[in-house]
């Protein structure tokens, strides 16, 4: 295992990366089909076909999960992976061709780099003809591009966030999780409880707790709080009913609040997608699914932090180490 969301067999990565306007977006394929689920409890989402997750709605497997920058017009990524999905012959048969199913979700990384430019069709397009099952580098790359985390004191007190992958044994099967982490909240380690990235103190050296700094403030600027949403998407090739994806997605959202303090504000659109890959007879509990996809999900998110590196003019944690001792003591 590589501690990777491609561990889980039937899925495929790919990344649309944009250095230069700090933006980009990541497509995960499972073109044999998965079933999927999803959990959204930020108050600020931005998602398409999230509605035919539903467990009473008909369409059972998704082809592709989106997640993208540049905001709610980060979405028309996911046209460009319909595009190349089609072109494969994959996606639900309609009886004159296919439909292929893609859901999205986007985040908000307009206020670094260039706020013109965003992925579009052909980004996704682009990022599904790449994708392939091999171990991805994580941080600044793909939907992590212009990810940035502790905003609670404005964008020019954040750290660079990022995107992280983590992997898990249960059983014989594997729980992989991809997470693109752009909060408004403190990064902690679940392991230690340190806080690893957050508002930069007044001397640039040390992070702040996000929540001391709400509770104080009572609320955080508007200018500053609008730009946020982590999104994770979580495979395993445990076999899962409709109903099992949705419930994994729920209990993988233990993982954000583990790690992101605060996390699920008024200003994230946090959300989590679950596929399964599995083609047996569904496993009759997936009780240590949702809770190995957890602890999946909070690894991914220290990792996607410390992997990145700083773009747009926000320092990345390795940026801030380089130049000495970093600090979590508040103000």
């Amino acid at each position: 295992m590589y501690d990777t969301i491609t561990d889980v067999p039937g899925i495929r990565v790919g990344h649309y990366t944009d250095l230069q306007a700090v933006t980009g977006c990541t497509v995960v394929l499972a073109t044999e089909g998965a079933v999927a689920g999803v959990d959204v409890r930020g108050a600020a989402p931005g998602t398409r076909e999230t509605d035919l997750l539903r467990p009473l709605n008909l369409v059972q497997e998704v082809h592709a999960i989106v997640l993208s920058g540049g905001s709610a017009y980060g979405l028309a990524a996911a046209d460009g992976v319909m595009t190349w999905l089609e072109e494969q012959g994959v996606g639900f048969p309609v009886g004159v061709g296919v439909v292929p199913i893609v859901a999205s979700a986007i985040l908000f990384d307009l206020a670094i780099g260039d706020p013109a430019v965003r992925p579009r069709a052909e980004h996704g397009y682009q990022a599904s003809a790449t994708a392939d099952s091999t171990p991805r580098a994580g941080g600044s790359v793909g939907a992590g591009t212009g990810a940035t985390v502790g905003k609670a004191l404005g964008q020019e007190r954040a750290v660079k966030g990022g995107l992280g992958c983590a992997s898990r044994r249960v059983g014989k099967y594997t729980v992989g999780a991809m997470v693109a982490v752009n909060a408004l909240g403190s990064i902690v380690d679940p392991e230690t409880g340190e806080i690893i990235a957050g508002p930069r103190s007044s001397g640039g050296q040390g992070f702040l707790d996000s929540v001391d700094i709400l509770e104080k403030a009572g609320e955080p600027g508007t200018a500053s709080a609008l730009r946020n949403t982590t999104l994770a998407v979580i495979a395993t090739d445990a076999p899962f009913t409709k109903e099992q994806a949705n419930k994994v997605a729920q209990m993988a959202h233990d993982g954000l609040a583990m790690a992101i303090r605060p996390a699920h504000t008024m200003f994230d659109g946090d959300a989590v997608f679950a596929l399964s890959t599995g083609k047996a007879a569904a496993v009759p509990d997936v009780t240590p699914f949702g809770a190995a996809a957890a602890r999946a999900i909070g690894r991914a998110i220290v990792k996607g932090v410390t992997e990145a590196g700083g773009l747009g003019g926000v320092p990345s944690v390795s940026d801030l180490k380089a130049k000495g001792p970093v600090s979590t003591r508040g103000e």
